[in-house]
C-alpha cells in the first residue's frame, strides 16, 4: 500500500511538471535543451558525400526589417540555407551550434536562416533574446520544389557553382572541424 501511494505521488508530480511546462510554453525550450545535449556528443552530423542537385535562385526573401531580398543575389557564393522555427525543439537545439559555425566561417559562407514562423515578431524576439547575429529571413514568395523542408530543421549547403551539396532534414551538429573543412574546400 505504501509503495502504491509513493508511485501515485511521483506520477502526480511528473504530470504537474509536464503540464506546467506545456501550458507556460516552456516545453519547447526544455526539449530543445535536452536535444542540444544530444547534439553535443557529435553523433548527429550532416552527410558530406551526397549527389549534387542544381539549386534554384527563383525565390524572394524578406529580412527582419521588411526589406525584400532576391535569393538571386546569392548566386555564385557558398550558402548555408537553414529552415527553422521558434516552436521547433530540434531547431532550438541546433541554433547555438549554427551560430558558432557562423562566427567562425561567416566571412566566407553566406548564412540564410529562414524562419517558418507565421508571427515575424516572435522570430525577431527569439533571435534578439538569444543574441544570434546571423541573418534571418522569411519567405516572401513560393518555395521552389528543389527545397523541401517537409520537416524542420532542414539545411542545405549550396556551392558557388549553384549545386546543392548537402541536404539535411532534421537537426545536426555543423560546427565540427570536418564540416568547416568541407565548407572551406567548396
Amino acid at each position: 500500500m505504501k509503495i502504491k501511494r509513493r508511485e501515485v505521488i511521483e506520477w502526480s508530480i511528473l504530470i504537474v511538471v509536464a503540464a506546467t511546462l506545456y501550458f507556460t510554453g516552456l516545453h519547447t525550450q526544455v526539449l530543445g535543451q535536452m536535444q542540444r545535449v544530444m547534439l553535443s556528443t557529435g553523433i548527429i552530423t550532416p552527410s558530406l558525400d551526397e549527389p549534387q542537385t542544381p539549386a534554384s535562385y527563383q525565390l524572394t526573401l524578406e529580412d527582419l526589417d521588411g526589406n525584400k531580398v532576391p535569393f538571386e543575389q546569392f548566386r555564385g557564393k557558398k550558402v548555408f540555407l537553414n529552415f527553422w522555427a521558434t516552436w521547433c525543439p530540434p531547431c532550438i537545439a541546433e541554433m547555438p551550434d549554427i551560430h558558432d559555425l557562423y562566427k567562425k566561417v561567416g566571412y566566407s559562407t553566406l548564412f540564410v536562416m529562414i524562419s517558418m514562423d507565421k508571427e515575424k515578431e516572435k522570430a525577431r524576439t527569439f533571435i534578439e533574446n538569444k543574441e544570434f547575429t546571423f541573418p534571418v529571413y522569411f519567405l516572401a514568395s513560393p518555395l521552389p520544389s528543389v527545397y523541401d523542408p517537409h520537416a524542420i530543421p532542414t539545411t542545405y549547403v549550396i556551392s558557388p557553382d549553384g549545386e546543392i551539396v548537402v541536404t539535411r532534414h532534421g537537426m545536426a551538429k555543423y560546427d565540427t572541424k570536418k564540416f568547416r573543412k568541407f565548407l572551406s574546400n567548396l
